[in-house]
């Protein structure tokens, strides 16, 4: 990814801290010569200080049978307004859009332990949505054994990563409040919480 000095992003628990917020990354693969892509919910976590991403595709979708020949990406974006130059001091401009993007990359493996399996069936379930696991508790362990069957669990553990902050920090501080203040007063919740992370480091530069 592309990224001028000016945007590059390299705190590693802010990188992190997005992953999570904003979880649903889209891996990608290469099948002869092709890039192959899925959107999934994924995992963040840490061990031994690497940073572990883990979801998991439905079996019928054949990209996991090339996941672990090579190195995979996962890419987290969200939120990305577009910056109309009315926001500008100056009429000499063009528009421009802002957002925040990681890209992973990292070597996958495969997760074939049952009990593994369900360990991490479960941490997804308490992070996405912790009020329905007292109805998964009580679901049929036959069920549960039948889904488990119909998916493939993996994880990448993350060997570099790419981190780019677009937040107009090369307009003047003026300029940029005025973007900031213009996205927080909006509806669209793209540009509200773009909004929050250009209030971060605005607060930074003070």
């Amino acid at each position: 990814m592309y990224i001028p000095k000016h945007n590059l992003l390299t705190d590693r628990g802010e990188i992190i801290a997005f992953m999570k917020k904003f979880s649903f990354g889209t891996v990608i693969t290469a099948k002869d010569k092709l890039p192959v892509a899925t959107h999934l919910p994924f995992l963040i976590s840490e061990r031994d200080n690497e940073i572990i991403l883990t979801s998991h595709f439905a079996k019928v979708n054949s990209q996991w049978k090339d996941i672990e020949c090579n190195k995979s990406l996962v890419i987290f974006t969200e939120p990305h307004p577009y910056i109309s130059p009315q926001l500008y001091e100056t009429e000499i401009n063009v528009p421009t859009w802002n957002h925040v993007a990681i890209h992973a990359y990292g070597q996958c493996e495969i997760i074939k332990d049952e009990d593994q399996l369900y360990q991490i069936l479960e941490k997804t379930i308490e992070s996405y949505e912790i009020s329905y696991k007292l109805q998964w508790d009580r679901l049929p362990h036959d069920y549960k054994t039948k889904m488990m069957k119909g998916i493939v669990v993996f994880e990448i553990k993350v060997d570099e990563i790419q981190a780019k902050e677009q937040l107009s920090q090369y307009k003047p501080v003026a300029e940029q409040f005025k973007i900031m203040s213009s996205l927080e007063a909006s509806d669209n919740s793209h540009e509200k919480r773009l909004s929050a992370y250009m209030k971060i480091n605005l607060g930074e530069m003070k």
